[in-house]
């Protein structure tokens, strides 16, 4: 990765509809050099896809739930199953296996407070090998950051 393919990804990660020539033009290439180049971290695995920027709000989920569970044993195969258990439920948009006195945090997007009680008592209340779960509600977000934001206020290497 050089200058060039930063200035690439940046611009595709602020603008995942900016077209061939916009993107070019940002980096100081030709069209097709820019296309070669767009396909190489394609391939190499930097650009995983393009996707839309959603307003959760206002599709219908205002309530932001953050939760942390606890599980009662740390086994690789529990691990596993949580794992795969969780990754079936709609609504869960982010589950992280984090270091502290929790083992994962997950964030859920619900219609309401209803919502999430349905969710909680149909599903993370039978995810397996639950000790605790412990839920937070987003009162209000302060600050936001994209990850292409975070990612490019640092200079490349």
């Amino acid at each position: 990765m050089d200058r060039i393919d930063h200035t690439i990804l940046q611009h595709l990660a602020r603008d995942a509809r900016a077209s061939v020539s916009q993107v070019a033009t940002a980096a100081g290439l030709s069209q097709s050099a820019c296309t070669r180049r767009i396909q190489a971290l394609e391939a190499s695995g930097r650009i995983r896809g393009y996707a839309a920027r959603l307003d959760h709000r206002a599709l219908g989920f205002p309530v932001t739930a953050l939760v942390d569970i606890t599980l009662g044993t740390q086994v690789g195969e529990d691990l596993a199953a949580f794992e795969r258990a969780i990754a079936a439920i709609d609504g869960v948009v982010e589950c992280a296996l984090v270091s502290g006195a929790q083992d994962y945090r997950l964030k859920i997007l619900c219609r309401d407070l209803d919502d999430y009680e349905r969710l909680h008592r149909e599903h993370l209340g039978r995810l397996p090998g639950v000790l605790t779960i412990s839920s937070s509600f987003v009162l209000r977000t302060v600050a936001t950051r994209s990850e292409a934001d975070a990612l490019f206020a640092v200079e490349p290497r």
